[in-house]
């Protein structure tokens, strides 16, 4: 009897181990996906600008690079203090940032809320989230390979459910907008190239330097193209909030979240949380901002989700 005493005494402690890392998981996990579901959000703020506001890509993307990038900043002086200016010392780290504040941040975030402007934040964030597919591109070209099987079929669903999403179906018409498919496309492109471009970045100095600091670029390298000053916008109740949903919700609170989220369940399981941000756009605008899709529509959607979900696993 003492001695199986003693064995549950010793095992005590490990059980009330693996408690408290399921606790932690399970926030991971929520913190992870409420992120996300701020992204997707952030778009449907930026629908609403454009549809009821008359509110132009252009403003709004220059208007949250510059605010989202001087809040990203700020907090990066508060939580990492001295090291946001590392990333200034290094001359080769610095022509990195500039190139990625330009061809990374700029080009995904435009694209992104021209998409959404042309179509809605469904449809733009659905095709967005093809940048997968083109990375892997990339990364067949590097290493001088032909796509793996597994990969091949996933080029295969997505090329369709980008066919679907674009025709219903009808090689003879288009359901959306050209400049809504290349826009969408182009967010696809600017999408991979923020990833491909920031990575070594983002490992040396984190989001907060790396992220801030390239909005805030990007949005000054804006201001003499877009003059905002110039723009007739309605600042009312409506306007400030909804641009504030894009600026604080959908960028500082996005980020906290879903970055602490995935340092807890890791960048795999963080890739398959983040499919939250594609679904929250379709069903929100679908709801409130009355977008309209068809049963093919949500196949193509279903088909590109897919792929992501497929060259995630393959990547593991």
């Amino acid at each position: 009897m003492l001695k199986k005493a003693k064995k549950y005494i010793i095992l005590l402690p490990e059980v009330k181990n693996m408690e408290q890392q399921k606790k932690k998981r399970t926030a991971g996990i929520c913190l992870t996906l409420a992120g996300g579901i701020c992204w997707g959000l952030s778009g449907c703020f930026g629908q609403y600008l454009f549809q009821k506001k008359d509110i132009t890509a252009d403003w709004l993307v220059m208007v949250r690079l510059l605010l989202a990038g001087v809040l990203l900043v700020l907090m990066g002086f508060l939580l990492t203090k001295k090291r946001m200016g590392d990333i200034w010392k290094n001359p080769v780290d610095r022509r990195q940032l500039l190139i990625f504040s330009v061809f990374g941040m700029l080009s995904c975030q435009y694209t992104y809320f021209a998409a959404i402007q042309y179509s809605n934040a469904g449809t733009a964030t659905v095709l967005q989230s093809l940048a997968p597919l083109l990375i892997l591109g990339v990364v067949c070209f590097k290493e001088k390979r032909w796509p793996r099987k597994m990969e091949t079929g996933a080029i295969f669903c997505a090329l369709l459910g980008v066919f679907l999403l674009s025709t219903h179906g009808d090689i003879h018409s288009m359901s959306i907008t050209t400049l809504a498919l290349v826009f969408g496309l182009g967010a696809a492109a600017g999408g991979a190239a923020y990833n491909l471009l920031s990575g070594d970045l983002l490992r040396h100095y984190g989001v907060y330097a790396v992220v801030g600091y390239a909005m805030l670029l990007a949005g000054v390298a804006m201001l003499p193209f877009v003059r905002p000053w110039s723009y007739a916008v309605p600042f009312d109740q409506g306007t400030v909030l909804a641009t504030a949903g894009v600026v604080v919700i959908g960028t500082a609170i996005a980020f906290s979240l879903y970055l602490k989220g995935v340092s807890v369940v890791g960048p795999f399981m963080g890739s398959l949380l983040g499919m939250v941000e594609p679904i929250t756009a379709v069903i929100v605008s679908l709801l409130f901002l009355h977008a309209k899709f068809q049963g093919i529509d949500l196949v193509g959607f279903a088909l590109i989700l897919g792929t992501v979900v497929v060259l995630s696993l393959q990547s593991k």
